[in-house]
């Protein structure tokens, strides 16, 4: 099983907002803090790894997506990844043109992971929601709240997955 699972917001955050409540994190973002725009400090959130890795040794391959598109901020999200031990996998990001729901419907995974962007205008920045119909019918999704992390999530794949195909677009606590 291919799992896409979003970057910012959903696995990673800026370091800053570490402690702080989500209520704290999203007005930092609403308030364009500069903290949050260095990409080479962003940190998991919660226990991302972990659950990531779980999943990975339950046979998932785990491949991600970034709002990011210069080459040096992809290049650092790339360097987060891996200096914090998150399963290895690619990392995708929009070319030039590109919607997130273009690069998933390339990537076409299984399930689809991400937040809900509530600090940058909510459904109308999100990928699911933008996926054509053909497309929607072969790659589940669960959303989550941005900052709030995936910890909540089954660890078990076949659950996550069932959690997916019932169409759980609101995945929260």
């Amino acid at each position: 099983m291919k799992l896409l699972v979003f970057t910012e917001g959903t696995i990673l955050m800026h370091a800053e907002a570490v402690g702080l409540a989500r209520v704290e994190i999203v007005r930092q973002i609403q308030e364009r803090k500069i903290a949050i725009l260095d990409y080479n400090a962003h940190v998991p959130i919660g226990h991302a790894v972990q659950k990531l890795t779980t999943w990975q040794c339950q046979g998932a391959q785990i491949v991600y997506l970034t709002s990011r598109t210069k080459p040096d901020q992809v290049e650092s999200i790339r360097n987060v990844l891996k200096r914090h031990g998150l399963p290895e996998g690619e990392l995708f990001y929009r070319h030039p043109g590109e919607s997130y729901a273009d690069v998933a419907e390339r990537v076409m995974p299984e399930l689809l992971i991400e937040d809900d962007c509530a600090s940058i205008g909510g459904e109308s920045e999100m990928t699911y929601p933008h996926i054509k119909p053909a497309a929607q019918a072969r790659i589940q999704s669960i959303t989550v709240p941005e900052f709030g992390g995936i910890d909540h999530l089954p660890d078990q794949l076949a659950a996550l997955l069932q959690l997916g195909q019932k169409g759980n677009r609101d995945a929260s606590h």
